[in-house]
């Protein structure tokens, strides 16, 4: 058991604390916790082939995505348009100050041609661009055969 001594004025003080009520409530609070738990289930990942087993015949091939999985996003800056299909970026500076449509059109027409599964362009937008050049960015990409989709948080 747990004891305290303490020496005061010429006397000693030898008082032993109880420590079985504290291990009882201990014993029923992990008792109660591993009752109450969520317990989460292990799910098993099935493979193609295994070392154990050969590969099943009807199993098909693996294929590469879909060209619709590609990512099409335009970032609307200040310092014009930034064109990201899938791992290549092409800028489309301002031309005298003005955005550049034309030169937009152009590039969108031509992913359209490459992918015409794809249906949407991701439009991310900087806090400091006007309303109308949103508008004009979002009208080309219709022209182009594209559903805008605007992204929240602006360009990175």
């Amino acid at each position: 058991m747990a004891h305290i001594e303490s020496g005061g004025k010429g006397r000693s003080t030898n008082t032993e604390l109880n420590l079985v009520p504290v291990i009882d409530l201990m014993s029923v609070l992990i008792t109660f916790l591993l009752i109450s738990a969520v317990w989460t289930q292990v799910s098993m990942i099935q493979l193609g082939a295994s070392f154990a087993s050969p590969r099943d015949p009807e199993q098909k091939e693996l294929k590469p995505p879909p060209l619709e999985d590609v990512v099409l996003k335009l970032e609307i800056r200040g310092t014009g348009y930034v064109l990201f299909v899938g791992k290549d970026v092409r800028p489309i500076p301002m031309v005298k100050g003005a955005y550049d449509n034309e030169a937009l059109e152009a590039d969108l027409k031509k992913i359209k041609q490459l992918y015409p599964d794809k249906a949407g362009v991701k439009m991310a937008i900087s806090d400091d661009i006007l309303y109308e050049v949103v508008v004009g960015a979002m009208d080309v990409g219709l022209r182009a055969g594209f559903s805008p989709e605007l992204l929240t948080g602006g360009p990175n």
